[in-house]
C-alpha cells in the first residue's frame, strides 16, 4: 500500500493536481451564456428558472438564485462530494480547501465594502445577528437593551435572551404607524431619552414585516452620542439596496447571503468593526482560533462547502446587474402596485411614500384584517383566484399585515395583475 508521499507524488506525476480536482463531473449542468460585465435589466428574467403559472411576489424568505448560479452551486456540490476529503483535508498540492474558503469570504466582504478581516461568514442572517447579540460582552445585570415590533422575530427572541439569562432590561417599543422618517427618529430618542440606562441597541435597517426602511446612520449616531452600541441587521439591505456598511457608520451588523444576493441557501455573514471584535466574546470558549479573529465568534463546526465555493459566482452576478440599477428597479416594481391601489378606501401601505423609505419590500393591510385568520384570508383568496404567492406577517403592534416582495425575475406585468386583483378584493372582509 502507497504512504501518503508515495501517493502525492503519483498524483503530481500523473496530472496537476488542481487540474484533476477540477474535472467535472459526469453530468455537468447545461451551460449558458458567460456573464457579462453589464447586465441590462430587460434581460433579468431570463436568467431565473422560475415556476410556471404562479407569479411569486414572496421573494423575502430567501432569494432565487439565478440559472448560472444554481449551475456553478450544482457543479460545486458535485466537486465536494466527488472529492470529499481529499480536497477538504487539502491532501493534493495545488489545491486547497481553505484558499477556496477565503474566496467566498473575501467576496462577500468586497461586496458590502469592510476589510476581510472585519467579516466572518455564517449559516445564515439568524445566525450571525444572534451571535452579535447573545455574545455582546458590555452588559452587566440591570443594563437595558432597546428593540422594536419590527425587528426580526430570532432577533428579538436573542435580546429576550439576555434578559433571561443575563439580566438586562429589555425595552421594547412600537414603531410608529404610518410611519415617517421623523417620526422614526423621534421612536428612538423618546425610547432612548426615557431609558438612561441603555447600552446596546438593536436597529433593522429595513423591516422584514412591513419593507419600512429606517435611517440607520441617523439612528446609530444619536445612540452612540449616549455611549450606546446598535446591532444592525441588514438582511434585507444587502443586495437590495445600493450601499456599503461604512455608509451606515455602525460598528456590528449581520445579514442572510442567501436573500438580495441570491447565493445559496445556508449562506449569511457578519460585520464586526476592526477595533470592536473584542467586544464581541468567543463562542463557547473557543481557543482553537486566535482570540482576535473575527471568526472565533462564529459557531464552529461543518458547512455547506459547495455553498460557500457559489459566494464569488453570486457576487459576480451581483455586480453585473449593478447595485444602483437593481435597487432602482426593485423601486419601480413595488411603485408599479402601489400607485396603483394605495387610493383604494379599503387598502392602507404600510412604508410612507418617501423613497428613501421603501424599496423592493412593501406590506398592506386591508380594512377589517385584525387577525391572523383575516390575513389568511387575503393570502389565500390572492393564491387560490389569481395565483399570485404573497404571505402575512404578524407582530406589527397594530396587526398583521400581507408582504409583497419583487424581484428581479419579476416584471411589470406581474405587478399589474397584482393592483388587479386588489381593486376587485379590496373589500373582501368587510
Amino acid at each position: 500500500m502507497p504512504n501518503r508521499r508515495t501517493f502525492l507524488k503519483s498524483a503530481a506525476a500523473c496530472a496537476p493536481a488542481a487540474a484533476m480536482l477540477r474535472t467535472p463531473a459526469q453530468n455537468p449542468a447545461k451551460t449558458i451564456a458567460p456573464l457579462p460585465a453589464t447586465l441590462p435589466a430587460d434581460r433579468w428574467p431570463a436568467e431565473f428558472d422560475v415556476a410556471p403559472g404562479i407569479i411569486n411576489l414572496e421573494n423575502g424568505y430567501w432569494g432565487l438564485m439565478p440559472v448560472r448560479t444554481a449551475n456553478l452551486y450544482a457543479e460545486k456540490t458535485a466537486y465536494v462530494n466527488r472529492f470529499n476529503s481529499i480536497w477538504g483535508r487539502g491532501v493534493l498540492p495545488g489545491d486547497n480547501s481553505a484558499a477556496d474558503f477565503r474566496a467566498g469570504r473575501a467576496a462577500i466582504a468586497s461586496m458590502v465594502g469592510v476589510a476581510y478581516e472585519e467579516c466572518a461568514l455564517t449559516r445564515s442572517g439568524t445566525e450571525g445577528l444572534q451571535t452579535l447579540i447573545v455574545q455582546y460582552k458590555n452588559l452587566k445585570p440591570g443594563d437595558t437593551v432597546i428593540c422594536c415590533d419590527l425587528d426580526y422575530d430570532t432577533t428579538l427572541s436573542a435580546m429576550d435572551y439576555l434578559g433571561d439569562h443575563r439580566g438586562a432590561k429589555v425595552v421594547r417599543f412600537n414603531m410608529p404607524e404610518p410611519a415617517t422618517e421623523a417620526n422614526v427618529l423621534q421612536a428612538y430618542e423618546d425610547t432612548l431619552k426615557a431609558n438612561p440606562g441603555t447600552k446596546m441597541m438593536l436597529v433593522t435597517q429595513v423591516s422584514h414585516r412591513t419593507g419600512l426602511i429606517s435611517p440607520v446612520k441617523k439612528i446609530v449616531a444619536m445612540a452612540r452620542a449616549r455611549g450606546v452600541d446598535c446591532i444592525v441587521d441588514i438582511a434585507h439591505g444587502v443586495g437590495c439596496l445600493d450601499f456599503k456598511i461604512p455608509d451606515l457608520d455602525c460598528d456590528f451588523a449581520a445579514w442572510s447571503v442567501h436573500k438580495w444576493t441570491m447565493a445559496p441557501l445556508g449562506t449569511g455573514a457578519l460585520y464586526i468593526r476592526r477595533n470592536r471584535i473584542a467586544d464581541i466574546d468567543i463562542h463557547y470558549d473557543n481557543h482553537e482560533i486566535p482570540p482576535d479573529d473575527i471568526t472565533a465568534r462564529v459557531p464552529p463546526g461543518v458547512t455547506n462547502f459547495a455553498a460557500t465555493l457559489t459566494l464569488p459566482g453570486a457576487v459576480q452576478f451581483y455586480n453585473a446587474t449593478g447595485g444602483k440599477v437593481r435597487e432602482d428597479h426593485l423601486r419601480m416594481l413595488r411603485d408599479r402596485w402601489v400607485h396603483a391601489v394605495k387610493d383604494l378606501p379599503n387598502v392602507d401601505i404600510l412604508v410612507p411614500d418617501n423613497p428613501a423609505n421603501y424599496c423592493a419590500i412593501t406590506s398592506f393591510r386591508l380594512k377589517g384584517m385584525y387577525t391572523v385568520a383575516d390575513a389568511l384570508k387575503v393570502q389565500h383568496r390572492l393564491f387560490d383566484k389569481y395565483k399570485i404567492h404573497t404571505v402575512f406577517r404578524k407582530g406589527v403592534a397594530k396587526g398583521p399585515v400581507i408582504r409583497v416582495t419583487p424581484s428581479l425575475y419579476n416584471t411589470v406585468a406581474d405587478m399589474d395583475a397584482l393592483a388587479t386583483a386588489l381593486q376587485v378584493e379590496h373589500g373582501m372582509l368587510l
